[in-house]
Formats: structure tokens, C-alpha cells, sequence
């Protein structure tokens, strides 16, 4: 099946939106589905110039986690798709932002949480449902623990209890949680603070979120001296400086 059938891309200047657009299933995570989403995450992160990437839905559930006649099909095999992913996903070098209209459950857990920030409709839901169907919530455990912390993940993992977006907010999957018809306006305005910055420096300050594990103090100091050495001699920090002391915006910056 095409990409574009379960997944959609549209590119508008240097931003990429990414939907899954699969409401009938309310977007669950089978192998065609994954394969399309890999692909057009592919695709958006080759784009030359590209500064964010969006990730949203149609339908009113952002995804509804793993497709389970698929999985009892297939014996598990169908999230085999889903690491890699996570993985294009966190390790992407411009910043990625979940759009959560609906409901969020299992495996699109992990896709909210390997986002860098989330924005989400206050009438959505979040529920690592996992163990409530036998199971646990293993691949996405890797982004999510890095995400949420230990203490978090506990009372979600186990209780598998469906999560407020107030409360997903509170444990910091969410960033900032609005009216639904306030979304669209909330993650344009993100991705406008997002652009403000240097898309060098974003990519840097992403690798210092996710540098694992953490150096000891003194070699982790010696190290990130060094590193802030080489950012603050770049080509886009010499442009920062000299349009902060110019009072004018730097030329990466959205124009008012």
C-alpha cells in the first residue's frame, strides 16, 4: 500500500506535517501503517532547509496503539515496525512536535513521548493500556522512561488507567494542553518559538537532551566546555551575536 494512504506528507516552506490517516482503525499501529509513517518520516527529514517536523492525526484518536488482530495474527510481529520508528523519531535533527487531538493509547505512547514536545487538546486521553490486555509496555518503554522518569511510569505502566491530558501534562508528556479548537493556533505558535532559534543550535541542544548515559561532573563539564567552544566560534553564533548587538532579528529567525 502507498505511503501516502495511511500516511499523509505535506511540506510548506521548511516545515513537514506528517498524519496518520488511518481513522477507520483510529490509526493503530500495523506493519503497513508503521512502513508508511517510516517512509514519510524518511522523506520529510532528507527535505533540504527542513526546521520542524509536525506529527499528527486524523480521526478522533491520535492512535490507538498496536493493531490487535494483526498482532494475534501474526504472533507479535506486527509492532516489529516500531523501533525504528521511535528511533527516526528521537533522533531526529530538527525538533518534532506531536498534535494530539484524540486519544492516545499503547504503542502511540511512544510516539508522543519520542516527539520533543507535545501539544494536546484538553479532552485527550493518553493510557499505557498494555497490561490490561496481557501484555507490556515494552518498546515504547525506552523512549517513555527517558521521557517521564521512574516514578511516572510506575503508576502508568502498571495500572494501565487512562491519563487526563491535565495529568499527562503533569508528568511532562504533554507540554501544553489547550481547548480543541485552539490547537492548530497552539502548535503554529510553537513552531514559530521553535524557528527563533538557529537550526544548528537546535540540533545541538537535542543532542545534549538525549547524550546517554550522563559523563561524571568533571568530565562532563571539561566536555561540554569544549562543545560550547566550538558552537559559540560557529558561523550562526558569530549571526546570534551580532544581531543581538545590532538589535535585529538573526536571519534564521521568523520576520514579524
Amino acid at each position: 500500500m502507498a505511503a501516502d494512504a495511511l500516511v499523509q506528507l505535506a511540506i510548506e516552506g521548511d516545515v513537514a506535517t506528517v498524519v496518520l490517516d488511518a481513522p477507520d482503525t483510529r490509526n493503530a499501529l500495523s506493519q503497513p501503517l508503521l512502513a508508511a509513517l517510516q517512509a514519510q518520516l524518511d522523506t520529510a527529514l532528507r527535505h533540504p532547509g527542513l526546521r520542524t517536523v509536525v506529527l499528527g492525526h486524523t480521526g478522533p484518536a491520535f492512535c490507538a496503539g498496536a493493531d490487535l488482530r494483526e498482532q494475534r495474527r501474526t504472533g507479535g510481529l506486527g509492532v516489529a515496525g516500531l523501533a525504528p520508528v521511535l528511533r527516526t523519531i528521537w533522533d531526529a535533527p530538527v525538533p518534532v512536535v506531536a498534535r494530539v487531538g484524540g486519544a492516545v493509547r499503547g504503542g502511540g505512547m511512544g510516539l508522543v513521548a519520542a516527539c520533543d514536545l507535545a501539544v494536546a487538546a484538553d479532552t485527550a486521553t493518553f493510557a499505557f493500556s498494555e497490561v490490561r490486555l496481557g501484555v507490556a509496555p515494552a518498546v515504547v518503554s525506552v523512549v517513555c522512561r527517558r521521557k517521564l522518569g521512574l516514578a511516572a511510569c510506575t503508576e502508568a505502566f502498571l495500572t494501565g488507567a487512562p491519563l487526563t491530558a491535565s495529568r499527562a501534562h503533569a508528568i511532562g508528556l504533554v507540554h501544553r494542553t489547550v481547548a480543541p479548537d485552539q490547537l492548530e493556533q497552539a502548535v503554529a505558535e510553537l513552531v514559530r518559538d521553535l524557528h527563533h532559534g538557529a537550526p544548528g543550535a537546535l540540533a545541538a541542544a537535542k543532542r545534549l537532551l538525549h547524550d546517554e548515559p550522563l559523563p561524571a561532573l568533571e568530565m562532563g563539564l571539561a566536555a561540554m566546555a569544549e562543545r560550547s567552544l566550538e558552537l559559540f566560534r560557529s558561523e550562526e553564533a558569530q549571526e546570534g551575536m551580532a544581531a543581538f548587538l545590532e538589535r535585529r532579528p538573526p536571519r534564521w529567525a521568523p520576520r514579524p
